[in-house]
């Protein structure tokens, strides 16, 4: 029940107050897919239910767990997924009988009378997940989609981030999932006996296969975005803290040329106090492209990005910069090579406490930390956020010990820049590039960026990882500074595992999961370099050094917005 308490939460973050309609009716409806299974689907709408737009949603959350109210001259269709809730079949991870499942509904769903031939996509989360993975199909008749907090890559951005697996989301997922098909479980064995078995086992190989396929091979492939042959306009919205975050962004650097637009505003990391979470402009971009409502959203900039301006609980408060652009990363953005220094910053409480510095270090040294598990409380930002929408914000307020990095950095290693000398906007991906060995085979490398505030307060606002078993990556299709051609979002193979030699460097590029985050003047920028998670699968300990300083090469790449000059915020 807290699994589902806690989707209840982040849901009525993104749906805000549902506008007064009149009187609404719904009607179940068993639709049977081409294999013989037998789905649930509920439409509903205004009385009386008569041909409109539709908008479609597929989950797997069971009855319920529609996401948008799209208002009342639309119907709204929600499917549950096989082998969830009140669905016959196996659930199969959203796999390709689950697509196959989605082109079939809307073919259905076009023709019914409660249809006018004119259908609109939604996703949250795993509903959204569904419609990536699903574009490669044809969808008749829809006209749109509006997709929040789903993954594109659900290998890397969900369960395997950096070849790390993601436990306790995965966990999670599988639990919210489990959850109505077990409380609907009674009903549906009173029509169909026989699926019980069904749809245990598929639930049961979903969770095994998730951990089993360890490398992005096959399985992974059909579980991830594989093309959009129907050109969609699609909306993204997600947050910076969302625990599927990346997904978003990837979405729309892929989908741009059809008309997406990103708005990053919240998802289960909750929106900020004064915005609606977009509920607007999802409105807005379903009039506009299923009814065909002259609204001028399409004008509207490409990306709107909502950041935070030093702590992400401040953000919710609605303590927060606006900055707009026309794609991402924002065209201008530069990245700054800030390099790992081994001379004291002093003020950090690491094992280190290094400095992090555009000017070339004089000196170089090689720098040890166990690679133990860390507080994902602090460390684990995405997972924290998700945590905190669900209810834990209430706590962590007014205890900010339990979200900084206070507990956290003495486990590791830091680099903390000077204090800026005046404010600096960074938003995009970013990528630490580190040298470093081990003396295990396979083990975690966790990334942080804070923003610390002249107190010393160190808060997390940005967090990468990988696996050191994964040191390679596919340069065609990492993301390069146009002026320096350095990897800023380094796009790793995961396809095969090359573990460590114990005791030998190599050169590790972590992708940071983008920042949002205005560092003021006064502040300090802080890297901590720890081992993974508590939350991810259990690592192998290890010793891990890092080399750093002159001739290292190890370096953070920052990106930083127009307007914002960073040298000069550290001169």
């Amino acid at each position: 029940m807290r699994l589902r308490l806690a989707l209840a939460v982040a849901l009525s973050a993104l749906l805000g107050a549902a506008p007064a309609h009149a009187a609404q009716v719904s009607q179940n409806i068993r639709f049977t897919a081409s294999d013989g299974d037998s789905l649930q689907t509920t439409i509903s709408g205004e009385a009386p239910l008569g041909p409109r737009p539709v908008i479609v949603e597929f989950s797997p959350y069971g009855r319920g767990s529609g996401t948008l109210d799209p208002g009342p001259d639309y119907n709204f269709l929600l499917v549950q997924t096989r082998g969830t809730g009140d669905s016959d079949g196996r659930f199969d991870a959203l796999g390709p009988r689950t697509q196959a499942d989605v082109a079939e509904v809307l073919r259905w769903a076009c023709g019914q009378p409660w249809s006018d031939g004119s259908l609109g996509l939604n996703g949250f989360s795993a509903s959204a997940i569904t419609v990536y993975n699903s574009l490669h199909e044809q969808l008749p008749c829809v006209k749109a989609a509006i997709l929040k907090s789903g993954t594109f890559e659900l290998y890397r951005d969900l369960i395997w981030p950096g070849g790390i697996n993601n436990l306790a989301p995965a966990a999670g997922v599988m639990g919210l999932i489990g959850a109505p098909a077990l409380e609907q479980g009674g009903d549906r064995l009173k029509r169909n006996p026989a699926s019980g078995a069904d749809v245990a086992l598929g639930l049961n190989q979903a969770g095994l296969s998730g951990l089993l396929h360890s490398t992005l091979d096959s399985w992974w492939k059909e579980r991830g975005f594989r093309g959009d042959v129907n050109h969609l306009p699609i909306l993204m919205i997600d947050g910076f803290f969302d625990v599927e975050s990346r997904g978003a962004f990837q979405g729309y650097q892929q989908l741009r040329g059809d008309g997406a637009h990103l708005a990053v505003v919240g998802g289960h990391d909750g929106a900020p106090a004064g915005t609606d979470a977009g509920v607007g402009e999802a409105r807005a971009w379903l009039d506009r492209y299923v009814r065909g409502i002259g609204n001028g959203v399409e004008d509207h900039k490409k990306v709107q990005l909502w950041l935070s301006d030093g702590r992400r609980e401040d953000y919710l408060k609605g303590q927060f910069v606006r900055y707009d652009g026309d794609d991402w990363p924002v065209p201008g953005t530069r990245w700054a090579s800030l390099n790992l220094d081994p001379a004291r910053a002093g003020g950090g409480h690491s094992l280190n406490d290094g400095s992090l510095t555009i000017a070339a270090p004089s000196a170089s040294a090689r720098q040890s930390f166990a690679a133990l598990p860390s507080p994902p409380n602090a460390a684990d930002v995405p997972n924290a956020a998700i945590v905190g929408a669900s209810g834990a914000n209430a706590i962590t307020g007014p205890l900010p010990v339990l979200t900084n990095m206070t507990t956290a950095e003495p486990l590791g290693l830091g680099y903390t820049t000077r204090p800026f000398a005046s404010d600096v906007l960074s938003a995009g991906p970013a990528s630490l590039e580190l040298r470093l060995s081990t003396t295990a085979p396979e083990t975690g490398i966790w990334v942080v960026i804070s923003d610390v505030a002249p107190d010393g307060t160190a808060n997390p606002v940005a967090t990468g990882r990988l696996s050191t078993a994964y040191p390679d990556v596919d340069v065609g299709r990492s993301l390069r500074d146009p002026d320096t051609g350095a990897i800023v979002q380094p796009y790793g193979d995961y396809s095969r595992k090359s573990p460590a030699t114990p005791g030998r460097e190599r050169l590790y590029r972590i992708e940071l999961w983008p920042i949002g985050n205005r560092f003021r003047a006064g502040h300090r920028l802080r890297v901590h370099v720890l081992g993974a998670s508590a939350a991810s699968m259990p690592q192998t300990p290890s010793i891990d050094t890092a080399r750093v300083g002159a001739g290292s090469g190890s370096r953070l790449l920052l990106p930083v917005l127009p307007g914002s000059d960073l040298r000069d915020a550290l001169r």
